[in-house]
């Protein structure tokens, strides 16, 4: 007969309870500068609504009210090295991560003036959330992006579940760089219903990274209840399925909240990473601004009445009046200081309209409208002092020929024995001698440890590699197929894409990005694309395309170097084929920006990338047309060589562009606009453009040949416009 055996978590999985006994048992001082933080965060996010009902806040504030103890709590067993980030509703978190940098020690609320470094604070951080220029990003954040790394703010996200995987990069830079340091991804029960939250989680425990997720279960996605979109409601679930310790705590007593994350990094500090902490609390308000969820129908008035009893302020008053710790007197003092250090705060940032009690935001406190495009990326200075090479300097050297795979491998382990931040991550990276491409079997021969396996999980594993980039890692991403960066698409738009602008500049990602591309193979529809117009669209990222051996050796070392995301697309076509490099040389550079023409001519230009430079040539030679081909290299923004462009084109007057990608994917047309509005008046015929078709390549060879840009379609296209 068939037995039912109950299975049970491999990971503690519990709820952890307190009592009076337990505030009883904690320092008196600690008890009154907890109380005193909440009030804090409670009068600071006041004054921000009042601030958006006055029209001075351009955008949602999402408040916390009510839950104060939670983030006090969590914070208070974090130091100045522990990293946090947040999602759209952070203030609570990242005031409080703020002002502890500054608090200098022994301060006590009940007697102590805030120090100017404090009123500083809250200043920058009030300037922040309105927008204004002396915020921590420029006030290019405001409510819902924000970041200090300073004190340990590396970045919240406004995209739910998108900070998660970022925590997990974060710990495991601290991890593999050997810092005793923590972790914490704050977010909601909503955001644990997302993918990335779980893909998340899953790497972190599979790293043992030193991580706590620290869930803020209030309920409520925006209008929608838990249980509407969830069947089991216990969210420290999900890290109990993982293999994660899951502790779940009373998030509206500062004191339980205390004791669970301490428990926390007692289990990381003695067992490893991660953890997971659920704090079951409540918003008193909407999701963002001043009114109540009962106003919107989706609360009840009497559910919101239970829970505002149950208020985690009033709930400490009690609790420390009882105990004899504070008075009446000695509540309203408290109450009274933290209100005027708010006031004032916001009263450096306003003044009044003249002739009337309304206030305005004064004119000098806005960013610069000529700064709107600063700080998208670096200046690329970091690659000053390296070896430059490029095809002309070949003569005379030494030059052997390799594989353009081989190259791409030896290459990458000579780079990791210079850099011993570089790391690899990436489906299957660590096994068959080198991955499904070859390209890590150097890397494996030499640094096991720094190539990283990870799961079938894009979107995941690519934030936890931007999350690695903010804390002093520089990964490589391998994608095993072009089509698998539409799933990670979420962190390379929201988060590579934007952070550095979003976040005021002057700070690193260092983040590579290697993408297999593969329309020529057969693997149809969902396993063919070329996604460098996904990358295109935004422009935080630098982008290249190597098409031969040497070119790859010169631009992965250059964005091994980078400062930036960089994307780095690899033509499986090419892999097999020999290149000419110099001889037992994987050490030099191709500086950015640089195009380099493949082949000098007089009759017109063609703009080829990738396999389509090698077909140009071969286009002009057997139709005799004498063209010039430019291998772009750079397809970015920022990084199309206008002037290696412009000389040609002044030259021929007439351009082709050549891509094989489906022409729904091509980046032609924004070349083309380039062209038009730098070099109009030198051009004799209007722009052609050679891709694929307009769908993407299909399984049948013929139809898969037939929806590939070729060297057929360039000789088509170079008679046509030599004729006129």
């Amino acid at each position: 007969m068939a037995d039912k055996i109950p299975l049970t978590p491999s990971a503690p999985w519990f709820r952890l309870t307190t009592d009076e006994s337990d505030w009883q048992g904690e320092d008196a001082a600690k008890l009154v500068h907890w109380y005193g933080q909440m009030l804090l965060v409670r009068r600071f996010e006041e004054k921000l609504l009042d601030l958006e009902k006055g029209g001075l806040i351009h955008g949602p504030a999402h408040a916390s009210i009510g839950q104060e103890a939670g983030a006090v709590g969590a914070m208070s067993v974090l130091g100045a090295g522990d990293k946090i980030n947040g999602t759209h509703r952070a203030h609570h978190q990242v005031l409080l991560k703020l002002i502890n940098c500054e608090i200098p020690e022994g301060f006590d609320i009940r007697s102590d003036d805030f120090t100017p470094a404090m009123d500083e604070t809250l200043h920058r951080f009030m300037a922040e959330i309105m927008g204004l220029a002396p915020g921590y990003c420029g006030g290019r954040g405001g409510s819902m992006h924000m970041r200090s790394a300073e004190a340990g703010v590396v970045g919240t996200s406004a995209i739910v579940g998108g900070n998660p995987p970022h925590a997990v990069g974060y710990a495991l830079a601290d991890k593999l760089l050997g810092r005793d340091q923590v972790s914490v991804a704050f977010f909601g029960d909503g955001a644990t219903q997302n993918g990335a939250s779980y893909e998340a989680m899953n790497i972190a425990a599979a790293q043992s990274t030193p991580t706590i997720f620290f869930i803020e279960n209030n309920l409520y996605g925006v209008a929608t209840r838990i249980g509407d979109v969830t069947r089991e409601t216990r969210m420290t679930s999900r890290g109990a399925m993982l293999g994660i310790p899951a502790i779940e705590v009373d998030g509206m007593d500062v004191v339980a909240v205390h004791r669970a994350m301490a428990e926390a990094r007692r289990i990381i500090a003695e067992e490893g990473g991660p953890v997971v902490v659920e704090a079951l609390l409540y918003r008193h308000l909407h999701q963002s601004g001043s009114r109540t969820g009962s106003d919107f129908g989706y609360r009840s008035k009497d559910e919101e009445d239970a829970w505002k009893a149950r208020d985690p302020i009033a709930l400490a008053e009690s609790r420390l009046a009882a105990m004899g710790i504070l008075s009446p007197e000695g509540f309203a003092r408290i109450d009274r200081h933290v209100t005027e250090r708010v006031a004032a705060a916001a009263s450096r940032l306003t003044e009044p309209v003249p002739g009337g009690n309304a206030l305005r935001i004064p004119d000098h406190l806005w960013p610069d409208p000529a700064s709107r495009d600063d700080g998208i990326l670096g200046d690329l200075s970091e690659l000053n002092g390296l070896r430059h090479y490029d095809h002309a300097d070949m003569a005379g050297l030494a030059t052997e020929r390799v594989k353009f795979v081989t190259a791409a491998s030896e290459t990458l382990a000579a780079a990791m024995a210079r850099d011993p931040r570089i790391i690899v991550m990436g489906e299957d990276v660590h096994q068959m001698r080198g991955g499904v491409s070859g390209f890590t079997k150097g890397a494996l021969e030499q640094w096991p440890d720094r190539v990283l396996p990870m799961p079938i999980a894009e979107n995941g594993f690519t934030g936890v590699a931007l999350g690695a980039a903010l804390n002093g890692l520089r990964p490589v991403v391998e994608i095993m197929f072009g089509d698998f960066c539409f799933t990670a698409a979420d962190q390379i738009a929201h988060g590579a894409g934007k952070v550095r602008h979003m976040f005021g500049g002057g700070f690193a990602v260092p983040m590579v990005m290697r993408v297999r591309v593969s329309p020529h193979t057969g693997y149809g529809s969902q396993h063919s694309t070329d996604p460098s117009a996904l990358f295109g669209l935004f422009p935080g990222w630098r982008i290249l395309s190597p098409a031969t051996a040497f070119d790859y050796i010169g631009q992965l070392n250059a964005a091994l170097a980078c400062d930036d995301p960089v994307l780095i697309l690899e033509h499986t076509e090419l892999y097999q084929r020999e290149f000419e490099v110099p001889a037992k040389d994987r050490d030099y550079i191709i500086p950015f920006g640089r195009a380099h023409i493949a082949r000098p001519g007089t009759a017109c230009t063609v703009l080829a990338t990738s396999v389509m430079v090698a077909n140009a040539v071969k286009a002009a030679d057997e139709t005799g047309i004498d063209a010039e081909v430019i291998d772009l290299r750079n397809l970015d923004h920022h990084g199309i060589d206008w002037d290696t462009i412009g000389a040609s084109v002044e030259k021929t007057g007439r351009v082709i562009i050549a891509e094989q990608t489906a022409r729904s994917m091509s980046m032609g047309a924004t070349w083309a606009d380039g062209l038009q509005s730098r070099f109009f008046d030198c051009l004799d015929h209007e722009i052609i453009r050679v891709t694929g078709g307009l769908a993407a390549p299909t399984v049948s060879a013929v139809l898969n040949r037939a929806a590939l840009g070729t060297a057929a379609d360039i000789r088509e296209v170079l008679q046509k416009i030599t004729a006129y």
